[in-house]
């Protein structure tokens, strides 16, 4: 069975439509999962929620602990690297990746580049070979496939690829940027928007998004399921 990572970002803690100021990220995310579930019982989930307990910022000891040497290793780099450890291991483990992200200020939350500062690290999911100044870097997590989901919700319209907001809009180019980095290459993208405005294009949006996840999840679950059948027929 695959195994889902679900990360929420937002600052809000209560779901849209439920919940008082509630959000619609969060409200995806769970959607998604909910689905997910009702299609594949089995299905296990880890739920990491940045928004809620944002992960520590890099600091001078961590980047020295990161980027030393195996002979240079001391005994505390350990433990100021065991966060990050963890949150690896949590991404490693995943088949699938659902990212709930609010676009805050054209980007991500801090929250959020809390979690991508942490889980980008040479030697766990990047390797650097100087030796080959062409192509120096090797995406660790492309072992296997994964597919990551970015369900993202807007004030405003327009930053869709190809909108005339699309320039402003740092959220889900620059996830994907890092994802890729990583390499987790199968992305998929979905955003509600209309949150300034509300009332009925916001509604209107939310529906379209839900069709979406509803679609996409069974697109995912049939092509995960597959490559875990040839997997375990190799």
């Amino acid at each position: 069975m695959p195994h889902i990572l679900q990360l929420d970002a937002s600052a809000r803690p209560g779901l849209a439509g439920t919940d008082a100021h509630g959000s619609v990220s969060r409200r995806l995310t769970q959607g998604f999962v909910r689905r997910w579930q009702a299609g594949q019982p089995g299905v296990t989930v880890t739920h990491r929620d940045v928004g809620a307990q944002p992960p520590s910022f890099i600091d001078q000891s961590w980047i020295a602990s990161a980027f030393a040497s195996a002979d240079k290793q001391q005994p505390w780099m350990a433990e100021v690297l065991h966060e990050s450890d963890v949150l690896i291991d949590e991404l490693i483990a995943a088949d699938v990746v659902v990212i709930g992200a609010p676009l805050y200020n054209f980007g991500m939350p801090a929250a959020l580049k809390a979690w991508v500062d942490q889980i980008v690290r040479m030697g766990r999911t990047v390797e650097y070979d100087e030796t080959r100044p062409e192509a120096p870097f090797t995406a660790l997590l492309s072992d296997r496939p994964r597919h990551a989901v970015i369900l993202s919700s807007r004030g405003g319209t327009g930053f869709e690829p190809g909108g005339e907001l699309a320039a402003l809009n740092h959220l889900e180019p620059s996830l994907t940027t890092v994802l890729e980095f990583i390499g987790i290459t199968r992305i998929h993208r979905i955003a509600v928007e209309h949150q300034e405005e509300g009332g009925e294009r916001l509604a209107e949006s939310v529906e379209h998004a839900e069709q979406q996840i509803a679609a996409l999840v069974a697109q995912l679950q049939d092509s995960v399921s597959d490559v875990q059948t040839m997997a375990r027929l190799a």
